[in-house]
């Protein structure tokens, strides 16, 4: 039998990254905890947690973790479902759900639907960013519950829902584009004209190099992993790069940003995965995730 009290151990471990912090939120002492885990990773013949600075879990102990995450979601569920006596709030159960998302929905859509779901849920949320690309790996491999993935490919175990599309304009201050581009937008000038990349899955930029110049290009770059920053860096001339629509709107409406080619967006379809366990009892994440998305992404071909 699985010793549940023993999993919540090791599951507090993983989410604060330390015995001491785990202990603490417990209210046990760290050797407690300590013990605990040593305990199960003799039941379980392997090791659990990777003792460092911070603490993190194997793959077998996510898989734990997750496995504790959707017992979490059923007895959440069980207690909905009895009477209002029967209800016990016990805060130091709370369940933490896993969620992976990339990070120009969580910076210009997703955060929405999140803050409606924990308001009326009681739950909370541990939110991971990861090319959009590369999120549904986080789903496969049992570290995350669901993820807004660009990958169409259902998850075996897992139910898969369209929210729209992300569209990116390809995007430079007029001073920028007046440097680089005076000649006009070619392979020619876009090989020497800085572009901006968000970390090394970032494959925006080359798209759209491939999808306007029909064909690709070595592009200079300027590493910048954060979604906001990409607009800042833009707008201060240090590089053209692929920006969400929602967030340039306004500057170019306003001319402090062009479109290196107009009309050229480049659409990235997203989609919402989830677990089976979490789709059916989690029917208002859901909701709520396809309420904003059908709301604010694009819903139809350009």
């Amino acid at each position: 039998m699985i010793d549940y009290s023993a999993l919540r151990v090791l599951v507090a471990v993983a989410q604060t990254g330390s015995f001491d912090r785990a202990a603490v939120a417990l209210n046990v002492t760290p050797s407690a905890v300590s013990q605990r885990i040593k305990q199960l990773e003799e039941r379980f013949g392997a090791a659990l947690i990777v003792r460092g600075s911070p603490c993190v879990a194997t793959d077998i102990g996510e898989q734990l973790c997750r496995h504790m995450e959707n017992v979490g979601i059923l007895e959440h569920d069980l207690a909905n479902r009895l009477p209002p006596s029967a209800k016990i709030d016990d805060v130091q159960h709370r369940i933490t759900l896993s969620i992976a998302t990339n990070a120009d929905s969580l910076g210009t859509w997703f955060l929405e639907p999140m803050a409606d779901f924990v308001t009326s849920s009681g739950y909370l949320l541990n939110l991971s960013v990861d090319d959009q690309e590369h999120t549904a790996d986080w789903l496969q491999n049992g570290k995350v519950v669901a993820a807004v993935s660009g990958s169409a490919t259902s998850i075996p175990g897992c139910r898969r829902f369209s929210l729209g599309a992300l569209v990116y304009y390809a995007v430079a201050s007029p001073a920028f584009v007046a440097r680089y581009f005076a000649e006009g937008v070619t392979p020619e000038t876009l090989s020497q004209a800085p572009c901006l990349t968000f970390n090394q899955k970032d494959r925006l930029q080359a798209q759209w190099v491939s999808q306007t110049m029909g064909r690709a290009v070595n592009l200079p770059t300027h590493w910048l992993p954060s979604t906001h920053s990409f607009v800042d860096a833009s707008l201060r001339g240090m590089g053209w790069g692929m920006n969400p629509a929602p967030l340039v709107k306004e500057h170019l409406e306003s001319d402090r940003l062009v479109e290196l080619v107009s009309d050229s967006p480049l659409v990235i379809p997203l989609y919402w995965h989830i677990n089976r366990i979490a789709a059916d009892n989690l029917k208002s994440l859901t909701k709520h995730v396809l309420d904003v998305a059908r709301r604010t992404l694009h819903q139809s071909p350009l």
